[in-house]
Order: C-alpha cells, then structure tokens, then sequence
C-alpha cells in the first residue's frame, strides 16, 4: 500500500501546477473576492476608499465639446503655439487698416496672435450675432460696390475684430457672404451668411462705408454696435450725389471724348455723344422693363453704330469707325474686367471665374449689338474700311485733353465724391501720355504700352487711397477709361461683319490681351505701392501671403 507521505513529497508536473493557483497553506478566495479580482479595471479608475468629486453645478464635464469649468472666453489662452513661436505683428495706427487686417487675414487661425482686447462696450460685450450681421451687411455693400473679394474680407474681418471677435473666419464669393465665429476649441461655432442680390455702381456709397470701417477699427474711437447700425442705415438711403440727366449726358461725352482719342473730329464728336446717350436711355427702358443686363448692353451698342453706318451710308466725310468705337468705349466692362484678374491673382478662383464670366456674357451682348447693325449695313453697301481707321493721326495735346475728359465722365457714370474727381481725371491723364509716348513715340507695341500705364494707375492709385485711408477703385477705375480696347474690339467685329473671321479674330485676341494687360497692370502697380509702406511685421521681411506654393 502507497505511504500518503511519499505521495506528497513526488515532484508534480507542469501541468498540475499553475502560476496563478493559491500557494499550498494559503486559503483560496472566496466567490465574492474573485468576482471582484477577475473585474476589469482601469488605471484612471479612483483607487478604493476615495469619493469621486462631486460637481457643483448642473453642467456635467463629461464631453470634449463642453466649456471647461476654468475657461473664460474673455481671457482665452491661445489655443496652438507654434513650434516656432509665434509672430509678432504690430497693430497700432502706424499703417492702414487694410494692411494690418489684411497681414492677420492671411496668416492660419492658429498662428494669428491674441491681440490686447478693446472692448467698446460694457464688459459683456455686444451679441455675437448681432456683430456678425453688421459685419455681413458691411461686406455685402462692398461687394455690390465692385470690391474686390480679398478687400470685402478684409473689411469684414476688421469689424470683427473691432468688436473683439478675434477667432472669425470670412469667406467671400461672387455672390455670397459668409462667417463663422468661434470663441475656442471648446465652444460651438456661431456662422451666419448673407446673398447679394443686386449690384450697383456707387463709388460715394463705397467710401462712406470705408469710413465707417475705419472709425471702427480706431482704438480710439469707441463706437457702440447701435451707432454703428444708424450710420450704416444712413449710407443705405443716402442717395445718389449726380442726378439722372447729368448720367446721360456724362456717358455722352465719355463716348466723345473717347471718339476723339481714335482719330475723330468735331462732327465725329458729336454723332458718338448723341449715339451713345440714345443706347442709354433705352438701356434704361429696358432696365424698366425687368430685361436682363445681357439684353440691355446689346441694346445700348445699337445707336452708335447704326450712326456710323447712317453716316457711311449718306456719304458724309467723317470716320465712322470713330463714331461706332467711342460708342463701344461707354459699354466695356472694364472695372467687372479688373476685379476678376485681381481676384485670381489673389487666389480667389471662384469669384475671379464669375466675375470673368459675367464680363463675357456683356461683351457677348456688345458683339450681338454691334454685329447686327454692322451686317445690315454691310448687306445696304455701307463701305466700312478698317484700315482706314487704324491711320490715327497724332494729336497729343488734343488727345490729352480727350483722355481727361473721359476720365472725368466716367467718375461721374460710378457716382464718385467730388474731392475724388479731380485727381482721378489726372491720373487717367498720366495714363494716356504715358501710354503715348510709349506707344506712339517710343515704337513699342500697345500690350506693353498698356500694361506699364495701366501699372501706373495702380500705383498712384493705392498710394492716394492709402493717404486718406479709402478704398482705391475711386482713384483707379475711372483712370483705366482711355486705356480700354475699344478700336481693337470694333476692328474685330467689323471683319467679322465682312466675312474675314480670322482676322476678325486676330483682332478680338489683341483686345483680350490688352484688356488683361490692363488688369495685371492694375494690380501689380497696387502691389508694388505696398513696398514702400511699412507692413505690421515687416521685420519678418515680407508679407505672410506670399508664400509659394508651386501649384500645390
């Protein structure tokens, strides 16, 4: 029989033991104790015998999305720091507002700097929403107004900030505003848009609102939300500084004045005038009509050329190609023209798209006008030569006069201020004798001439808008008037008319690229004028939205 003793004290197998059994003379645990020994546990769990801490009040800290106790949306830490550190931007009177809302606009929300909070109201500060619909109305008038897209966020982002709503986000397009606000990581983002329904041409308008953005964005002036609200509703019914009649007759002239740059005479003069007032008033009857602004412009480009041809037909010794291309000078688009380039030029591809395609569909509607009246006349015999137009003679004085002359109207046609008139009549000056002297006396060939006055123009338009702190389409658009390619258009469209499309299309190729020179060169002189002014931050050598890309 087996001694029990022995069998004990034989070595068991590896099976028979286990790491995890209860030593020999330890007693195995009970059914409770393993219960709660085989329980999950977690290393953030609170150890035994401590009480969780209890909340104080009915918000609960168990979301990511919820306000921390400790948070303060007044003195809100900075939410992300660079590994670089952050930069330090400048934000005193020391440059416009335009270039310090501008440098913060194109940094990334998590490198913008938290700028000294300035509150202009009691300590709670105004409503969110309410900020942001001021702010969208602003931004809505400057759209409409012809601004361009970069310059529409950078107002609204400078009221915004005004009102200390630092982290704001606007996003601009052709024909919708939007913005979002949102106080930190941690709260629920406020956005609100608004839809520009209908444009208008008032550069009076435009820069009353530029002087309520700039009162605002004064830390010095303290302007309540509801002050604010009253003036913008002043703006809104202001009404226009030049009456009906004083319009028409204004477009009248730019279309003689602008007959006279191409080889006109006196007679010449007259017949584009009284062309180019009759397009307007049924221009306007269509208007009244509820007819699309594509119909209107086709409308508006008959009377001048059926004067032309009236003129060829009843054998009167006049230039008739003058008469029909200073009509054309009236209808061109050319502010719509240089607010898409400048918008693609500064990234905003799908604003500068609508706009580029809106400027088609008027020139488009200029064609079918200009081109239904030409072919009518060519089928009564009306001998039409576009070479005989292309002989200008040169008048420089008489065409400076004409070109200051044209600048001038057409300030009045975009209801500008009268303190602006004058020195944008000297510009559009400076303009066509620079393009003269290049073109006419120098030899060089018109798309260089163009793009070198037309850089000019920027130029000294940004830097007198900069000097009294307005927006620079006062002082730019109407100076671009006696650039415009009003000859080449008309010569492209009477070959056309004559069964010669390719050198129709020659023709309408040289105005496409003179129209663009125009437009880069506006904008690359409104570039070049922020050189010579100091930037916030210009110790970091260079503006933050330069940055290249490569397309990627």
């Amino acid at each position: 029989m087996a001694d029990p003793e022995a069998e004990d004290r034989k070595p068991q197998s590896d099976e028979a033991r286990s790491a995890f059994s209860s030593p020999a003379g330890v007693a195995a645990p009970g059914p409770a104790a393993a219960d709660e020994e085989s329980s999950t546990t977690s290393e953030f769990a609170l150890p035994k015998g401590l009480d969780a801490p209890q909340q104080a009040g009915p918000e609960q800290e168990g979301s990511a999305f919820s306000t921390p106790r400790t948070y303060s949306a007044k003195h809100a830490p900075p939410a992300f720091t660079p590994a670089t550190g952050i930069p330090l931007v400048s934000l005193t009177k020391d440059v416009p507002w335009q270039d310090r809302m501008r440098t913060m606009l194109r940094m990334p929300v998590t490198e913008r700097p938290a700028p000294e909070l300035v509150h202009k109201e009691d300590e709670s500060g105004p409503a969110v929403p309410r900020v942001l619909d001021l702010t969208l109305r602003i931004g809505e008038l400057l759209l409409a107004g012809g601004e361009g897209a970069e310059d529409v966020e950078t107002a609204m982002f400078a009221v915004c900030r005004s009102y200390g709503l630092d982290r704001c986000e606007p996003n601009v397009t052709f024909t919708l505003l939007s913005i979002s606000h949102q106080p930190s990581l941690v709260d629920d983002p406020v956005t609100a848009s608004r839809t520009v329904r209908r444009r208008g041409t008032d550069y009076t308008r435009l820069a009353a609102v530029y002087r309520l953005v700039d009162d605002l964005s004064d830390p010095e002036t303290a302007i309540s939300l509801e002050e604010a609200y009253g003036r913008l509703a002043e703006i809104r019914r202001n009404r226009h500084p030049y009456p009906g009649w004083v319009l028409t007759a204004s477009g009248g002239l730019l279309a003689g004045a602008a007959s006279v740059l191409v080889g006109g005479d006196a007679i010449v003069f007259v017949a584009a005038a009284l062309g180019a007032m009759l397009g307007d008033r049924l221009a306007w009857l269509c208007a009244g009509r509820g007819l699309p602004e594509f119909y209107q412009f086709t409308v508006a480009a008959m009377p001048p050329a059926a004067i032309g041809v009236a003129l060829t037909l009843a054998h009167v010794d006049v230039n008739a190609s003058a008469v029909i291309t200073g009509g054309l000078f009236a209808l061109l688009p050319g502010r719509a023209l240089v607010a898409g380039v400048q918008d693609g030029l500064t990234g905003f591809y799908i604003t500068a798209s609508a706009r580029l395609l809106e400027v088609m569909y008027f020139f488009v509607g200029i064609v079918s006008g200009v081109l239904l009246v030409l072919y009518f006349g060519v089928k009564l015999g009306t001998q039409l030569n576009p070479d005989a137009g292309l002989s200008l003679s040169e008048r420089p004085l008489i065409q400076i006069a004409a070109s200051m002359l044209l600048s001038l109207t057409f300030a009045i046609l975009l209801q500008q201020e009268r303190s602006t008139v004058l020195a944008v009549t000297l510009n559009g000056g400076v303009a066509w004798s620079v393009y003269g002297a290049m073109h006419y006396a120098g030899g060089i060939s018109p798309v260089a001439s163009t793009a070198v006055a037309a850089g000019l123009v920027g130029l000294f338009g940004q830097l007198l808008s900069r000097y009294r702190f307005a927006s620079a389409l006062p002082y730019t658009t109407a100076a671009i008037g006696p650039l415009l390619p009003g000859s080449a258009t008309y010569f492209g469209l009477l070959s056309i008319a004559q069964n010669e499309v390719d050198k129709g299309l020659v023709s309408l190729t040289k105005a496409a690229a003179l129209a663009m020179a125009i437009a880069i060169g506006v904008n690359l002189g409104s570039e070049i004028s922020r050189l010579f002014l100091r930037l916030p931050g210009g110790s970091a050598g260079g503006r933050r939205a330069a940055k290249r890309t490569r397309g990627f």
